[in-house]
């Protein structure tokens, strides 16, 4: 039998024969012409009282804690955006227009889950019966006044599909949902403003890296085919092609860690489940520094940074967060990066660097060779939540970061 920490890279090789299947050499998932299609996964409905995940809804692994109520007067109240989805009906007992209020994360959840149902109840449609709250109706501390809650039921009112209802609200991303009521299921999403909210594998818009013309460019302006400098195999700097982005979102407002050294001073923002090289001490050669998640960076741990000559070790002097605008996560052909003088992954939520590079392979050897787009567009792409997905069920749940798809390579 294998020793249990090789187990997880067994795992992964399994994970990358999958991934290097002929599908792969798509411009997407997708099924491969002449396979067999496999039936479709049965859906398994929520127990009345039942919620998903198994945690209370205001914790770290659910929709987060409760922010404070949003009115319509605050300046919180520029966070909230209406639906009008034609496939979804409002209740709207207010006649207000309230319960069309709702976050980003939530509209976008909630417009998956009305595709869901038509294509689960042909001439049904998904109907909301309470979003946001302004009127103080909901418990105190309740996710609806700000925007991140929904309570729903189908247009026909059949409550004996709610059960079936609630697994579809699961399957259609929302972070936690709970078959409360006879009457209706409650669903509601992290906040906007949560590190777990999105990939977490980012740095923010103003971070800079050093071109190989020697400039400094924000990663805002950075653009694929731009060679930037980066960590070669070998411990040593190199300059490294730009490929894509994994994750690139301007407009959003996201929270970072920051790793501050002193001797010589550096100063890091990245999200949590982030990956940058540690070592407990400063003897370590540059290729025995291991992959480390940003959150569980502490002071006196040494992290890699740029120096004359070549890169050297720096003390953490202390850890924070912090928000900024911007999320941008760009992969390199080495799977490195220095960003702010300082060495860091490509990659997050997973603490293998070697075999998350090696995951990586087709879609560098896809861009590498230019059959890729270089226009970056906005988003997570498709191929690191893919390999999420994957992984999620070939690795063990330990392997990943608290955060979860925080960050799969973004």
């Amino acid at each position: 039998m294998a020793p249990a920490r090789l187990r997880p890279r067994l795992r992964l090789s399994l994970l990358l024969l999958l991934l290097l299947a002929p599908a792969a050499w798509g411009c997407g998932p997708g099924r491969v012409v002449g396979s067999r299609r496999r039936p479709p996964r049965k859906l398994v409905p929520l127990a009345y009282k039942q919620f998903s995940p198994n945690v209370p809804e205001k914790t770290l692994g659910a929709s987060g804690r409760y922010e404070g109520k949003i009115a319509r007067s605050s300046e919180r109240f520029k966070e909230l955006t209406p639906n009008y989805n034609p496939d979804i009906i409002f209740k709207d007992e207010e006649n207000t227009g309230a319960d069309r209020l709702m976050t980003q994360r939530c509209k976008d959840r909630l417009n998956s889950l009305a595709i869901s149902v038509m294509n689960q109840w042909p001439g049904v449609k998904l109907r909301v019966t309470e979003g946001w709250d302004e009127d103080g109706h909901h418990s105190e501390e309740s996710l609806h006044y700000e925007g991140r809650a929904v309570d729903i039921t189908t247009s026909d009112r059949d409550r004996n599909k709610y059960g079936l209802l609630a697994r579809l609200a699961v399957e259609a991303g929302f972070d936690w949902v709970y078959y409360e009521s006879k009457a209706h299921v409650h669903c509601s999403v992290k906040s906007e403003h949560s590190a777990a909210a999105k990939t977490g594998g980012c740095f923010p818009a103003g971070a800079r890296v050093r071109l190989e013309n020697g400039a400094q460019v924000a990663l805002s302006a950075l653009q694929p085919g731009d060679r930037v400098l980066a960590m070669g195999e070998d411990g040593n700097p190199t300059f490294s092609d730009v490929l894509i982005f994994l994750d690139r979102e301007p407009a959003i407002q996201r929270a970072f860690h920051v790793i501050e050294t002193l001797d010589p001073p550096r100063r890091l923002a990245l999200t949590p489940a982030h990956l940058l090289f540690t070592a407990d001490n400063h003897t370590e050669p540059a290729t025995g520094f291991r992959a480390t998640f940003a959150s569980q960076v502490q002071p006196g741990q040494y992290v890699l940074v740029a120096g004359v000559p070549g890169l050297q070790p720096a003390k953490v002097a202390s850890v924070s967060t912090r928000t900024a605008p911007g999320a941008y996560a760009p992969l390199t052909k080495h799977g490195t990066l220095v960003v702010e003088d300082v060495v860091a992954s490509c990659f997050a939520a997973v603490a293998e660097q070697q075999l998350a590079q090696l995951a990586f392979w087709p879609l560098r050897l896809y861009h590498s060779l230019s059959w890729g787009s270089r226009t970056p567009g906005e988003g997570i792409h498709w191929y690191p939540q893919l390999l999420y997905r994957l992984g999620r069920l070939l690795l063990d749940e330990d392997s990943f970061h608290p955060l979860g798809m925080a960050g799969m390579g973004s």
